[in-house]
């Protein structure tokens, strides 16, 4: 029976192909990454850091609680107050979209019936944000981001 020997040439087809393997795997992911990134939250986040604690103190002191539901083709935004009433807001500003990518974003026009928001939207089953701003009556800004997960 023949030995078939490890040449020099073997060795080096074996690490060209182990590198090659990972690099090819790396630059992959590297592309899924920079092309599925939404983008900046901030311009520049020393001077948001500088103004977090008022900004969380005024809407911690609104006192609201907001709440997101999809059923039958309906988008449902309620936002109550400590006692649990439905608040309408000055201004409400929403997009909705996956926490991954920017492709699926989309501004539901939400309007408020009395007890919630609501807006005719189709979603896919699945993880998405609603990434909201509202205005209260008194001026004061409210941000926040809601989850919501769809079957």
């Amino acid at each position: 029976m023949a030995t078939r020997e490890i040449t020099g040439r073997h060795v080096l087809f074996g690490f060209v192909a182990a590198f090659g393997v990972i690099i090819g795997v790396n630059l992959l992911l590297a592309y899924s990454a920079v092309s599925t990134f939404p983008g900046l939250e901030v311009e520049n986040s020393y001077v948001a850091s500088q103004q977090f604690d008022d900004r969380r103190g005024a809407q911690e002191a609104l006192g609201w609680t907001v709440d997101a539901r999809h059923r039958s083709g309906i988008l449902t935004l309620a936002i109550t107050d400590t006692a649990g009433k439905p608040v309408e807001v000055a201004e409400l500003d929403a997009v909705l979209g996956r926490a991954t990518h920017v492709r699926d974003d989309t501004a539901p026009d939400f309007r408020f019936d009395g007890a919630a928001y609501v807006a005719p939207v189709d979603l896919a089953p699945g993880n998405w944000n609603i990434r909201m701003e509202a205005v209260a009556a008194d001026g004061t800004l409210f941000q926040q981001r809601v989850v919501l997960h769809t079957k």
